[in-house]
């Protein structure tokens, strides 16, 4: 039994996941979400009354292993604070499940389960792609997400079932949305005063480009992946930042225009080579009297010669610093899209978590102040602004009414005889 706020390591998590894999290893769906948290399960259920984003999945509970097996979770002592997982070992756990069995692989980007074959001869291992939370602070967006998530759930487990396929199901994400609480001791658990929390460190350092002694790019994402021909997964996260397995021989760096050229070898089965490059510019503009670097277009070569070309919507940053965005990719719910501009763009989807880069003016070989893709004006602010002003012009309106007021120059003598004013007056 685990202690609640127990992170669960890589290692500790092959272990709990034995039950899958013994003693034959069986159908297995591995719902993949870009963004999950435990805390989403109570924040979500209790925040919006009956709208429940998570009908289905509470209906398959008995098949289901949320982010670790059922066996933790009914074990822990607390239904509000549960065991969580190490985001490495999530992030690696769909390379662990590929090295655990003999797996007849499938990838679902599409969501369209009514062409799904399944063949039961031999163990299945079912990718399904869920679409993306919203970013910011829009909360009603992200809660229908879920709840589309929660509906492509319930639509792929039912039709297994009544094909009569014996299957489990893994829940998870590549990162967490939102900051867990500490919970090394139990007194801990409850917020304290003027208490801040900060988000994980890195767990691997930005990939970096030099010319001689000196770095000329930075490049980090938490999560790089990308789907070709809706079907095919090739996860790059590994591979460019953890071993550092990919040739980045071919990327130029000048005061004007600079290039990141990352080339990998056979990533997934069917790809022999695949090369991806981000084109940046350094340009004066004469309007902020100042030079802004830019991203302007991203391009996907694969086996040399199939060439897939992306304009890019919106990223940039003043020449000195670096850019800054939670998601980006060719989904039309990312804050920044990439944008087809070919017909072979057509057939790659990009995901892209946390992205950061800059290529002008690195020194020491850190990324300088980011230039972030949110705006500082959020719904909220405007909204709060606007209020403001109403109420001050109110203020106002009601001070300057006061200030109007007069008083009368002569008043009635109750002892004498009325008073009497003329209507010239």
């Amino acid at each position: 039994a685990l202690h609640e706020g127990h992170i669960v390591s890589a290692e500790e998590l092959a272990v709990l996941l034995q039950p899958v894999f013994t003693p034959t290893p069986s159908n297995l769906v591995l719902f993949l979400q870009e963004r999950l948290s435990i805390d989403d399960f109570t924040y979500y259920s209790e925040s919006y009354g009956n709208k429940n984003p998570f009908q289905n999945i509470q209906a398959s509970i008995s098949f289901f292993y949320f982010l670790i097996c059922m066996e933790i979770l009914q074990s822990s002592p607390s239904s509000l604070v549960l065991p969580a997982v190490d985001c490495k070992a999530t992030r690696d756990l769909l390379s662990f499940l590929q090295a655990s069995g003999d797996w007849n692989l499938k990838n679902l980007t599409n969501l369209d389960i009514t062409q799904l074959e399944v063949n039961t001869a031999k163990p299945n291992l079912l990718v399904v792609q869920l679409q993306p939370l919203t970013s910011g602070l829009n909360e009603i967006s992200s809660l229908e997400a879920i709840a589309e998530n929660d509906k492509i759930i319930g639509r792929l487990t039912r039709d297994l079932q009544e094909r009569g396929i014996h299957f489990s199901v893994i829940y998870t994400a590549m990162r967490p949305s939102r900051i867990s609480r500490k919970t090394d001791v139990a007194w801990k658990l409850r917020r304290q005063l003027m208490a801040t929390e900060d988000e994980d460190s890195l767990s691997y350092p930005p990939l970096n480009v030099t010319t001689g002694n000196d770095t000329c790019i930075l490049f980090y994402a938490s999560n790089f992946s990308l789907v070709a021909n809706g079907s095919v997964l090739v996860e790059l996260t590994d591979a460019t930042f953890v071993t550092q397995s990919v040739d980045i021989s071919s990327s130029t760096c000048s005061d004007t225009n600079t290039t990141l050229s990352l080339k990998y070898t056979k990533p997934v089965n069917g790809i022999s080579s695949l090369e991806i490059r981000f084109i940046m510019t350094n340009r004066f503009y004469g309007g902020s009297a100042r030079n802004w670097f830019t991203l302007d277009s991203v391009e996907i070569v694969q086996d040399e010669e199939k060439l897939a070309k992306y304009n890019v919507s919106v990223i940039s940053a003043p020449a000195e610093y670096s850019f800054h965005c939670q998601l980006v990719g060719t989904s039309s719910l990312y804050p920044e899209r990439l944008i087809p501009s070919n017909t072979e763009a057509i057939n790659w989807n990009v995901f892209i978590s946390r992205f950061q880069i800059q290529g002008f003016n690195v020194e020491n070989g850190l990324f300088s102040y980011a230039s972030d893709c949110t705006g500082f004006f959020s719904p909220v602010i405007w909204m709060s602004l606007v209020t403001s002003v109403i109420l001050l012009w109110i203020l106002a309106y009601g001070v300057h009414m006061i200030m109007q007021l007069t008083t009368n120059s002569r008043f009635d003598d109750p002892k004498g005889p009325a008073l009497s004013v003329p209507q010239t007056e």
